[in-house]
């Protein structure tokens, strides 16, 4: 069994920061890449940042130079700093671990629960 669980989200105003938090945890073989993607009603849910297990990174256009994600290998974690928030980044939060449970098993995406994030004075 693998869990993903996120932490971090809470209500900000404009211009402020929050740091998302994220562990994977169980039964893992090796994790490949880790990101945060979020979602809002009525919209498709969208790629934030992405970080591979080498370090290589990537941004949504509309974070970049707002965010940095960041990962520590030896505990399965990926963090997502958000700097200068905006009300439009109001959205559900959402982890995700690309892994393998043993050595020769496919890479399956595993998903966190969600964390919420909503920036509003």
């Amino acid at each position: 069994q693998v869990q993903v669980v996120e932490s971090g989200g809470d209500l900000v105003q404009p211009g402020g920061s929050l740091r998302l938090s994220c562990a994977a945890s169980g039964s893992i073989f090796s994790i490949r890449d880790m990101g945060w993607y979020r979602a809002t009603p009525g919209k498709q849910r969208e790629l934030v940042a992405d970080i591979t297990s080498g370090g290589n990174t990537m941004y949504a256009d509309s974070v970049k130079g707002r965010f940095t994600i960041s990962r520590d290998n030896a505990k399965n974690a990926v963090y997502l700093q958000m700097n200068s928030l905006k009300p439009e980044d109001t959205a559900v939060y959402y982890c995700n671990a690309d892994l393998k449970v043993h050595d020769g098993g496919i890479v399956t995406r595993y998903w966190g629960q969600g964390t919420q994030v909503t920036v509003s004075s």
